[in-house]
């Protein structure tokens, strides 16, 4: 007879006796602290670390729990990276823009101006260069990354005035996320200001900022922006796609046994999914409540669209003569993109171009 019919039969009092004791290997539960950049209120940004933070512990039938932190419980909005550097938080969800500061390669982890579709980002991450370049760049501060879910194109902003050409521009106080964008628009005479979301409606109430970009109109319109700011532009140039990602610290990852790193790559999968499905789904219905609220919906202006070109190249040729490192991660995704606007062309950009011009 087996150990394991022993076990069945006899029960634990019986193999007690019989001196044959089952091999037990107790594992310790491993228990993670995630901070977001992010508030809770966010139900799409937020809501995927919840989504990842939940099915880490159904797969790992609760040996593994990630509590999720939004900004400001654990570290600001802003000090991410550092707790993951220094190993105070195990992992952490943001916007890699937000770190330009640091070097401006970050940028490429989430959005550039004139960059990736979401479709297209995912594809150059996860099955072009993209994930090892970023690794590679990202090692330096201890951090292992997995995508958090895309925002799909952004919208351009809302402003407390009407943008009719870049002479309008200039000398505006404006909310930008992060990234190589603000100093695009700096270029265009625009003062750029990095804060946090849940700063942002005050400071356009008082008149301390004059325009602020986000995302775009369900957490636009969670955020009430429209109250304080009411022209809303369109697109967001800066943000063809913009990735949000789970940096994980390297040293704890690397502790992790095979089948929960696994399970937190899977989980990561399932949550950026999630993420991305939830944006495509509200964002609509969210548009249509702005514009009946009295938001005056406004593209930019050609003009405006090629300045903003111009000025973008203009930075990507100045940050390349400085930084190998950067030319190199630009110029793979550039690569990447010419291939996949020669595919659209054939497929997503025709299909589109006609049913968005027909009655369905």
């Amino acid at each position: 007879m087996d150990r394991r019919s022993l076990i069945k039969q006899a029960g634990i009092a019986g193999v007690l006796a019989t001196g044959i004791a089952p091999a037990v290997h107790a594992q310790a539960a491993v228990r993670w602290r995630l901070a977001s950049s992010f508030p809770k209120s966010l139900d799409t940004i937020f809501g995927s670390a919840e989504k990842m933070s939940r099915t880490v512990k159904a797969l790992s039938g609760g040996r593994m729990e990630i509590s999720v932190h939004a900004a400001g419980e654990l570290v600001p909005a802003f000090g991410v990276v550092d707790a993951i550097q220094n190993g105070t938080i195990e992992m952490a969800q943001s916007a890699p823009y937000y770190f330009t500061g640091k070097n401006p390669i970050f940028a490429f982890g989430c959005a550039v101006p004139f960059g990736l579709t979401a479709r297209q980002m995912d594809a150059w991450m996860e099955h072009g260069n993209g994930r090892k370049l970023m690794d590679e760049f990202y090692a330096a501060y201890s951090i292992k990354s997995m995508s958090a879910g895309n925002t799909g194109t952004q919208m351009g902003g809302w402003y407390r005035k009407e943008i009719k050409t870049v002479a309008d521009l200039k000398g505006l106080k404006m909310r930008m996320g992060g990234g190589l964008f603000g100093e695009a628009m700096a270029k265009l005479g625009v003062v750029a200001q990095n804060m946090p979301a849940g700063e942002v409606y005050q400071a356009l109430e008082k008149g301390t900022l004059d325009a602020t970009e986000f995302v775009g109109p369900y957490d636009d319109e969670k955020l009430g922006f429209n109250k304080v700011a009411p022209f809303y532009y369109y697109p967001g140039w800066w943000e063809g796609g913009a990735e949000l990602e789970f940096f994980i610290n390297t040293k704890a990852h690397d502790a992790l046994s095979a089948e929960l790193k696994e399970i937190v790559q899977a989980a990561g999968a399932v949550a950026a999914r999630d993420m991305t499905a939830k944006y495509d789904a509200l964002n609509p219905t969210a548009l249509k409540r702005l514009v009946a609220a009295k938001t005056q919906l406004k593209p930019f202006s050609k003009e405006i669209m090629d300045a903003g070109f111009k000025a973008s190249m203009e930075v990507f040729a100045a940050h390349e003569a400085k930084s190998p490192e950067f030319k190199k991660i630009h110029q793979d995704m550039r690569a990447f993109q010419r291939d996949q606007v020669l595919w659209s062309r054939f497929s997503e950009f025709r299909y589109d171009s006609y049913v968005t011009t027909t009655k369905l």
